[in-house]
């Protein structure tokens, strides 16, 4: 069977990447695409943002219902089955003839495209070894990187080309050769479930745990404070900054080559370094990169360039933090850890999204007020962050430790220490 056969580690990666570009660019295509289908259906401008929260939403509720399920299965089938359902919702969008049969389209899409996400995260986490982890990571969060710089401009232009549909029905099939290749090519993803007849924790008693805890307000910290940006960027550079709108595509082309570029590289810099020390560089370039691009923007300084370090800055840190979150859990609640992880961050973005709306204004030249209020929230949440994951990293490295200690008198064998974490002993 091709499922039984040994499959290697960049095989598993290059596939589980896969998965995360569809899933990606299934969410990030429809705000582009929101003018062309919403004048052929009939649908107001400001709902637009509307159904691209729809999805948010229902990916959020999908992680907490997960939370309570998803562990009980094979991942691989149950990635299988979470693809297959964004497949068919996503090709159902492209056959909306209406607001409310393309909202629905985007609901089911992110009720299946929410356990998509932690699955495959919690596929890696459990097939990667934690030396190699970081790098891997890095490898599959590429996929946004790779959405930004090819699967949105190709979105729009087959749009162009073929009309609005045609996107949704090209990624439906994208989808479908990803789900696939999970079927045929992924192994059998089990150690959850052979692990022993133990009980398994619950929801409540999983978010009882204080490492959890911790983690998932880091999680919710990175998210709003990307998300207190990241909805405003495009108004914010055409309408404060006066940057061309025919221009647009060239910052996001160029800050995604850049951030592809930076998540192969930072990812084994974690490996050897450890997600606080990564991380906090992170964090500082995001700091920098916030005030230079909205507090103290200079005239002679390209839009590009500062766009390119913001990514890149972002995409150092979200590493860095992704890869020690996946420290957090223990292998059979993986995928349950990582399908509440996802609600929490849905949710973050969303308040993060919702709380810049409240610090801008509409000003009557037609820019945005509140920009510098706005940064100066993102700032002070980022500033938090360094701390968190030192904290985390110490707890997770001594719980790792520990056990160690107890297999390696029975084994005869040393204790090795995790990588990057020797400074936390």
């Amino acid at each position: 069977m091709p499922n039984q056969r040994q499959v290697s580690e960049r095989a598993v990666v290059a596939l589980i990447g896969a998965v995360q570009f569809v899933n990606i660019l299934d969410f990030v295509m429809v705000m582009p695409l929101g003018p062309d289908f919403a004048k052929e259906l009939g649908i107001a401008s400001s709902h637009i943002g509307i159904i691209g929260g729809a999805y948010t939403a229902a990916a959020s509720v999908a992680g907490l219902a997960g939370g309570y399920f998803l562990d009980r299965f094979d991942r691989r089938k149950a990635l299988a089955v979470s693809m297959l359902g964004l497949v068919v919702a996503t090709a159902a969008g492209g056959f909306a003839t209406g607001m409310s049969t393309l909202m629905l389209a985007r609901v089911v899409a992110g009720i299946f495209g929410g356990p998509a996400t932690s699955l495959s995260l919690s596929i890696i986490a459990d097939l990667v070894p934690v030396e190699r982890r970081g790098r891997a990571l890095g490898a599959v969060m590429g996929a946004f990187s790779v959405a930004s710089v090819a699967g949105v401009p190709m979105a729009l232009k087959l749009a162009e080309f073929g009309g609005w549909r045609v996107p949704f029905f090209a990624v439906a099939a994208m989808g479908l050769l990803v789900v696939l290749g999970a079927i045929f090519y992924l192994p059998p993803v089990r150690g959850h479930l052979d692990a022993g007849p133990r009980k398994q924790a619950g929801v409540l008693e999983l978010l009882a745990n204080r490492d959890i805890q911790l983690s998932y307000v880091m999680t919710a910290l990175v998210m709003m404070a990307g998300f207190v940006l990241i909805p405003n960027l495009s108004a914010y550079l055409q309408q404060n900054v006066g940057y061309p709108r025919d221009l647009l595509w060239l910052p996001y082309f160029i800050g995604g080559i850049a951030s592809f570029a930076t998540l192969r590289v930072a990812g084994p810099m974690v490996d050897r370094y450890g997600s606080f020390k990564v991380g906090t560089v992170g964090s500082a370039l995001v700091l920098l990169s916030t005030y230079v691009g909205f507090v103290h923007l200079p005239r002679w300084m390209p839009v590009p360039v500062i766009f390119t370090l913001f990514m890149v800055a972002m995409g150092t840190r979200n590493v860095a933090y992704n890869t020690l979150t996946s420290r957090v859990p223990d292998t059979p609640v993986r995928a349950r850890f990582m399908s509440l992880q996802s609600a929490v961050q849905h949710m973050a973005a969303a308040v993060g999204a919702f709380l810049s709306a409240r610090l801008l204004t509409d000003l009557p030249d037609g820019t945005l007020g509140g920009i510098p209020r706005m940064a100066g929230v993102s700032m002070v949440l980022t500033l938090l962050l360094p701390a968190l994951l030192w904290v985390v990293e110490r707890r997770v490295h001594s719980r790792e430790q520990a056990r160690a200690l107890a297999v390696a008198p029975s084994q005869g064998m040393a204790v090795p220490l995790s990588p990057g974490a020797d400074s936390h002993a």
